[in-house]
């Protein structure tokens, strides 16, 4: 991939918790977890509403699992999905970030979210997919960003759309041992770049 620099990437040291910022918006800091947060995500993942896509809440086990995953991709990719803090408060509401996935017989990156339910219906899941799906394009270089969705998520599926994703096909997953229809979404940077009003315009404003 071709990397470039952009302004949405303001990499600013640590936060409170020591994880390094990656992104900041008007509203929102995304940055790496930290072993600390376990009892964060607990509150997501163990949450039975905001985990129906995945047929069931994870155990502890499950959640430190969950977490060592994201440590460990930031290693070997540079990237996971991260932490989504509230910038005025520090509060952990969610995570979001990217992530290598199979598609199509080949490797696709995806553009992830997933937030505790006190904070949905509040346009954090869009603010941050929307600078994600920027940090690709502009730092990682990506030419193309894809998100994997159940095709039951309505809301997910409302997130993908007002991040400048079509739909591109359909694959199926399987957990616990349940059969789960997803719709695959896609954007590019072609075509981001071609909504922008003018020069950097929406970039920034996206970036806050």
């Amino acid at each position: 991939m071709r990397a470039a620099r952009s302004p949405c990437a303001k990499t600013r040291g640590v936060d409170g918790r020591g994880g390094k910022v990656i992104l900041e918006t008007e509203r929102l800091v995304l940055r790496e977890m930290t072993p600390g947060d376990f009892a964060a995500l607990c509150r997501t993942l163990q949450d039975a509403e905001a985990m129906y896509a995945y047929e069931g809440v994870f155990s502890d086990t499950e959640v430190r699992e969950w977490l060592d995953r994201q440590l460990s991709r930031y290693r070997s990719d540079g990237f996971g999905l991260w932490a989504v803090e509230l910038s005025g408060t520090g509060e952990l509401i969610g995570q979001c970030g990217l992530t290598w996935q199979e598609f199509d017989g080949g490797r696709v990156m995806e553009v992830g979210y997933l937030f505790e339910r006190a904070f949905w219906h509040h346009g954090y899941a869009t603010e941050a997919a929307r600078v994600c799906r920027d940090y690709a394009f502009d730092v990682l270089g990506a030419e193309e960003v894809f998100s994997i969705i159940r095709d039951t998520n309505a809301a997910s599926l409302a997130v993908a759309r007002r991040n400048g994703m079509k739909q591109r096909g359909s694959l199926v997953k399987h957990y616990r041992g349940v059969r789960m229809p997803h719709l695959v979404f896609s954007a590019t940077r072609v075509a981001r770049d071609g909504a922008l009003p003018a020069d950097g315009e929406r970039r920034t404003r996206d970036c806050g």
